[in-house]
């Protein structure tokens, strides 16, 4: 046998390295085994989202059936009509819609500030150490494990003292404190897998902070930039403890006015506009991890090399 016959890969003409040999077609029952879990698990976790939707489609006489799984028998989209635009929220009767527009106001806000303030310290304490940086960096990445609750009462008196409490401001100011810890954590990982040569070659041009920061770091850190929007969207939008406390009744996110849909106890429950409100709700998330999931998975990787 030659040794072509015995490498295990070769080189294409774009210079990657191209795997020889058939697939294996053979059916193990481990691979069986692994197979029939992810169907099941799929199947799982997409249960209640086909009973959400069915729900959603159905008018209350065929819900009160009963039939949780079955399609509509008449399929009608005035719940979602009613969810978005006259489904009560308290004493106002406008729907989802003036809470979308508040949680789009509060994520366009909250996530390019949050990421520009984490995106500097992670390239601060990844090159530009200075005495104590380390206790720095252990100190915010403690703050990810303290309890929102117990800093809630002081962060509504400090907000209070400022007049920007029940506020667009505070609000993202509010977003901004939390989604620091992990967002450095993610930065500083991603600038200290970088090689450490291209940050002392630019010193020895003479470049500074800033220049360093905005020529080399800036263009270098799209993947993990990505990710941080991706967690920042998701977290701002499915808020809804601080959008109850911070927010303000002019500001209150989408979320919040959702549970005030599903909780109210006045007329008839509505199963069908619940059901809609929820998915409407649910909606900004669920298209930013189906758009821009495999760019998650490689900014992931990007900051995983050495933290």
């Amino acid at each position: 046998m030659t040794s072509e016959a015995l490498s295990p890969a070769t080189t294409g003409a774009s210079g990657a390295v191209e795997p020889r040999g058939a697939k294996p077609k053979k059916l193990t029952i481990g691979r069986v085994g692994v197979y029939a879990f992810l169907v099941i698990a799929a199947l799982f976790f997409l249960m209640p989202l086909w009973v959400m939707i069915v729900t959603s489609l159905k008018g209350l006489p065929e819900i009160r059936l009963g039939q949780l799984f079955n399609l509509p028998a008449q399929v009608t989209f005035e719940p979602w009509l009613k969810a978005w635009d006259t489904a009560c929220t308290g004493r106002d009767c406008n729907g989802l819609k003036p809470g979308f527009m508040n949680s789009l106001k509060i994520t366009l806000l909250s996530v390019p500030v949050s990421i520009v303030v984490a995106m500097i310290n992670g390239y601060a304490l990844s090159f530009w150490k200075y005495k104590g940086s380390d206790l720095l960096f252990g100190i915010l990445i403690f703050g990810a494990f303290v309890p929102y609750q117990v800093v809630i009462y002081p962060l509504i008196i400090g907000l209070s003292k400022v007049g920007l409490f029940a506020t667009l401001p505070g609000i993202v100011i509010v977003h901004t404190i939390f989604g620091m810890p992990i967002l450095t954590l993610l930065f500083r990982n991603f600038f200290a897998s970088l090689p450490p040569e291209l940050f002392k070659a630019a010193r020895v041009d003479g470049a500074g902070f800033w220049q360093i920061f905005f020529q080399i770091m800036l263009p270098m850190s799209v993947p993990i930039a990505i990710v941080a929007v991706i967690l920042q969207t998701t977290g701002i939008w499915n808020d809804f403890l601080f959008g109850t406390v911070f927010a303000g009744r002019e500001n209150m996110p989408m979320t919040v006015q959702l549970n005030n849909i599903v909780t109210t106890t006045t007329g008839v429950r509505e199963y069908n506009v619940n059901m809609a409100a929820t998915i409407l709700t649910a909606a900004v998330p669920l298209a930013v991890y189906f758009i821009s999931g495999k760019w998650f998975v490689r900014g992931i990787a990007a900051g995983a090399v050495k933290g």
